[in-house]
């Protein structure tokens, strides 16, 4: 793997201070991952006698899946360790739980928690490779880079100048943030669109300007961008982080992307989700499963995002 910035921590915490350059040569070395994944190359060996422990006190389906088959196909072990079945449940903290896996040998962890900067504060405690599956409303770094990767191939190259639409609950999204950071730094113009109660006025300055960033503009009026905008990424309403409070009873009609809304969109617009979707609020089935979708791409792109992640923090040169 090629030496870069990006691995000097030893851990990946989040995609805030990544450059440009660091970004694009973690999606260089996920392309290279992909022959894996489609059995046109065989499984690797990086992490061959590694093991791996997936500590997810939040739920998850895609991305403790996509970390456990990303590092399987690194020829590594792996743990799983999820809330309900981890001493987390009894009452025992965050650092403690880690610090305890850690202390088995693992080669390194893969936190998920429901506390922004959660997977920092494990860094801090433990002495492996450390990497954030998504903290609270803080950062989910490698779906920033899965989206990245995606957009980046749709478009055959380049993100610069183009305008990408983040849509939904902008507030509770720590996908929303880690994207920001990632489509800004390489150029990219983000439109964020949501109603006032889900989108805080202060994310308008959420990223600085300057140094051949791309800029960041507010929106509360979807139709309003939808003939403007290069690529659509829509954000799954989050009910568990609102308590049925912020959430318009008209968000279907204002922000949902149905077929009317799609088809107002230029040829090739494509249109993302990080999932779990819900079906006939955020999507309608007909865009989802549509031709415009590259929510299953995203999925695949994820799992050799994951591989390259994996590889930069724990193979043996790392």
């Amino acid at each position: 793997m090629t030496t870069a910035t990006w691995t000097s921590s030893g851990h990946l915490l989040g995609l805030e201070g990544l450059t440009r350059d660091d970004l694009l040569l973690l999606l260089d070395e996920a392309e290279a991952c992909l022959p894996v994944l489609r059995g046109d190359m065989p499984a690797r060996t990086d992490l061959a006698g590694r093991v791996v422990a997936n500590l997810f006190l939040e739920n998850s389906t895609r991305t403790r899946v996509s970390f456990s088959v990303a590092a399987r196909r690194l020829g590594a072990q792996v743990v799983d360790l999820l809330g309900s079945s981890s001493s987390a449940s009894k009452g025992e903290s965050l650092v403690d739980t880690a610090t305890n896996i850690a202390a088995m040998g693992v080669d390194g962890i893969v936190v998920r928690c429901g506390a922004s900067g959660g997977a920092a504060l494990v860094s801090e405690h433990v002495d492996v490779p450390v990497i954030n599956a998504g903290d609270g409303r803080h950062e989910h770094p490698t779906q920033g880079l899965l989206d990245l990767m995606t957009l980046r191939q749709h478009f055959g190259g380049t993100l610069e100048g183009r305008t990408i639409a983040i849509v939904g609950d902008i507030a509770s999204s720590r996908v929303a943030r880690s994207n920001l950071w990632s489509l800004t730094a390489v150029g990219a113009d983000v439109v964020l669109v949501g109603p006032e109660s889900l989108l805080p006025a202060d994310f308008g300055s959420f990223i600085p300007s300057g140094s051949g960033r791309g800029s960041v503009t507010i929106s509360h009026d979807l139709d309003a961008v939808l003939d403007s905008v290069d690529a659509m990424m829509m954000l799954r309403i989050q009910f568990e982080r609102h308590d049925g409070d912020g959430i318009p009873d008209d968000y279907r009609q204002r922000f949902g992307l149905d077929a009317a809304r799609a088809a107002r969109l230029g040829a090739g617009v494509p249109v993302l989700h990080p999932g779990p979707i819900n079906r006939g609020l955020e999507l309608s089935a007909e865009v989802a499963d549509g031709p415009r979708s590259l929510v299953l791409r995203q999925v695949t792109n994820g799992v050799a995002v994951r591989m390259a992640v994996l590889a930069g923090l724990l193979a043996s040169d790392g």
